[in-house]
């Protein structure tokens, strides 16, 4: 619950912050005294949903980097660093990207990559990871996390978050005036009590419902990645050993800035809904059946 409700609070947010900086420069002007201006409205719902999760992005490395106090050891002279950053190395070649920065980063089992561009991206293991696995079942987890950056999955769960933020602005907004004009009958010029509570009430409930189709979608990269990790190492064994051995693991918790990225406790119940991670069952079966 704790990872849902930081989700939900944390797009809301970055879009209350925007909101009053647009108010303060006078940018929403889609109440205008004729009325709605549905084209308005659609442009400023734009800046404001993908202007989020753009900023997200930007600032996702060194987000990761100071939350999770992790060390980049890229170029250190330890054998078991440099033996990191040749696996990483090595999978980068073959996925066709350049070589990420590399970090180590104190806590239980997990892993995670991020980074704006795929070019210039990070991948960074826990020293739970490291103490936790053999080391084929840790380079099936490196080669996961450069699976997702070849993918560009930072990139395209940017984009999915930033259209269902556009959604959630532009809905809430519109059904908020109607309420306000429509049914309260607010005759006098401006928005009135019933659009501004309307809209509140509305980017919540809207923005949970938004936080669960990303999450669908955020499960189904994982199969992808998975199935990435398997062609880089060229047999599925490692991968499928790395996540029954996760299975019986309690990966923890990583910062919000960077949950989606790595690895995922168990959902069950109704928190399976926002999951980023499929259950790790689900992966097993999917790479055995070579889904």
């Amino acid at each position: 619950m704790k990872r849902v409700l930081l989700f939900v609070v944390t797009n809301l947010a970055v879009m209350l912050v925007l909101g009053i900086a647009a108010s303060l420069l006078g940018v929403n002007r889609y109440l205008t005294a004729s009325g709605l201006n549905l084209g308005l409205l659609l442009g400023f719902a734009a800046v404001m949903g993908f202007g989020g999760a753009i900023i997200s992005l930007l600032i996702s490395k060194p987000m990761a980097k100071w939350s999770t106090k992790a060390v980049v050891i890229n170029g250190s002279a330890d054998p078991t660093h440099r033996w990191i950053v040749g696996a990483v190395e090595r999978f980068a070649q073959k996925a066709g990207i350049k070589m990420p920065e590399v970090a180590v980063f104190d806590g239980e089992p997990n892993a995670f990559a991020t980074g704006a561009f795929k070019n210039s991206a990070l991948v960074a293991v826990s020293t739970g990871l490291l103490q936790s696995m053999s080391r084929d079942e840790v380079e099936a987890v490196i080669g996961h996390e450069i699976s997702h950056v070849a993918n560009g999955d930072m990139v395209t769960m940017t984009l999915i978050q930033g259209v269902m933020n556009t959604f959630v602005v532009f809905l809430s907004r519109a059904i908020g005036y109607f309420i306000d004009k429509v049914v309260l009958r607010n005759d006098r010029e401006g928005p009135g009590i019933g659009y501004y509570v309307t809209t509140i009430v509305l980017d919540i409930v809207l923005g949970v419902l938004a936080a669960i189709i990303v999450a669908w979608f955020s499960r189904q990269r994982e199969y992808r990645a998975d199935a990435g990790a398997s062609a880089l190492m060229g047999r599925k064994q490692p991968m499928i050993n790395a996540l029954a051995r996760l299975g019986g693991l309690d990966p923890g918790e990583l910062p919000q800035s960077v949950a989606t990225m790595g690895i995922s406790a168990k959902p069950s119940g109704l928190m399976a809904l926002f999951s980023s991670h499929p259950p790790i069952e689900d992966r097993i079966r999917a790479l055995q059946q070579g889904q």
